[in-house]
């Protein structure tokens, strides 16, 4: 069974009700040394406010927080790509004021009574309550560059992005919806876990469902355009992710079904070089193209114009 480790990085805060900006960066909370980077030193500096700088993951580079937001989480010196909420890719790629949410009404339940450390429903309220999100997808329709789409992204923040009965249902909703309403499908997957554990078999069918319905998608004549960031395994890159008619992804992203460490234990042998990166996948024929996060939005659009859609 695909399984998905409890997260316990912190997300992000944003919601409907909440303000988010393109300019200094969404409203969040975010942790720094959960966001895809660490604050700069563990001493405080007199007279310096705590969590001005960043260290980048990158290139080690000290980093002044400001900005790296305003350059939408993206080291200027190496390009490292920061992890974003979901509430934060929405605001960079869609048209400001344009999302509507889909099935927000959607909750997850525990009909299997799991437990491990804590119960299954006491995590999903405590996820709920840290992330400001009630599952970890978002589902909606918007515009880019006043083209109007289907729109979903994952956020790695809510139990590692993984895809419980809930999250199956709002993209299975919304691609029928873009099958209804002939609509260009963008999903921004982000989900470093695949298959949610505590929902046991219900959660593994999420993958044959949503991957079923993308069937019927592309029967009618629909543009699929799939967005892989850093990370997308597991359950989720086994189904919908790699489904796309387009695939980009984001630069050194890690996309996989198992992590390499488990791979290298399982078959033995040493990897090659840059094994389950976005650019060793491009080499290789299994994504069509890397795209920085400042160029999505515009490379999005090109594609539904060229596409006709």
């Amino acid at each position: 069974m695909d399984t998905t480790i409890p997260a316990d990085s912190a997300g992000a805060t944003p919601s409907p009700k909440m303000p988010v900006s393109n300019s200094d960066g969404p409203t969040s909370n975010i942790p720094a040394d959960q966001a895809g980077a660490s604050t700069a030193g563990k001493t405080r500096r007199k007279g310096v406010p705590e969590g001005l700088w960043l260290k980048c993951d990158g290139c080690g580079a000290s980093l002044y927080r400001k900005e790296v937001q305003q350059q939408l989480n993206v080291c200027p010196k190496c390009n490292h790509h920061f992890y974003v909420s979901a509430w934060e890719r929405i605001a960079q790629v869609l048209d400001e004021g344009t999302f509507e949410p889909m099935n927000e009404q959607l909750l997850p339940t525990d009909p299997l009574e799991f437990k491990d450390r804590r119960s299954y429903a006491e995590r999903l309220v405590n996820e709920q309550k840290r992330t400001g999100l009630t599952d970890a997808v978002l589902t909606g329709t918007g515009m880019i560059r006043a083209r109007r789409v289907a729109f979903a992204v994952t956020d790695s923040a809510f139990i590692m992005g993984s895809m419980g009965s809930v999250v199956g249902e709002r993209l299975t909703r919304l691609i029928e919806r873009a099958t209804e309403q002939n609509l260009a499908l963008i999903i921004i997957s982000a989900s470093g876990g695949g298959a949610r554990m505590h929902e046991g078999i219900l959660s593994l069918m999420q993958m044959a469902k949503v991957s079923a319905a993308l069937a019927r998608y592309h029967e009618a004549g629909g543009l699929f355009i799939s967005v892989l960031t850093n990370p997308t395994m597991g359950g989720v890159a086994a189904s919908f992710a790699s489904l796309g008619d387009l695939i980009f992804a984001e630069p050194k992203a890690l996309i996989g079904f198992a992590g390499p460490r488990t791979v290298k234990a399982t078959i033995g042998i040493e990897l090659p070089e840059g094994f389950q990166t976005s650019e060793f996948l491009l080499e290789h024929g299994y994504i069509d193209r890397i795209v920085h996060r400042r160029s999505l939005k515009t490379e999005i659009a090109s594609v539904i114009d060229y596409c006709g859609k």
